[in-house]
């Protein structure tokens, strides 16, 4: 079940830091990006397996979307004047 958990949200971010990556984005903030997705997931994960209290799972799964909503975010900023 941790494994199809993280499937479930690793692969729309990898779709999302692929197309990301095609903005030609500065490679410091596409770092921070791509580290905190890193350690929100690990973070998550441990405590999926640990069970952990239930704060830091449900914590750890926001500070995983925010580089997710913020590429989003990014790319449909980068991709509005071609409407």
């Amino acid at each position: 079940r941790a494994h199809r958990n993280d499937m479930e949200n690793i692969f729309p971010f990898l779709f999302l830091g692929a197309i990301y990556s095609l903005l030609d984005p500065s490679p410091a903030v596409a770092r921070i990006h791509f580290f905190i997705f890193c350690v929100g997931r690990i973070v998550h994960t441990i405590a999926y397996l640990l069970q952990l209290k239930a704060p830091t799972r449900s914590v750890a799964y926001g500070v995983a979307q925010l580089p997710c909503f913020s590429m989003a975010l990014q790319i449909l900023l980068a991709t509005t004047p071609y409407w």
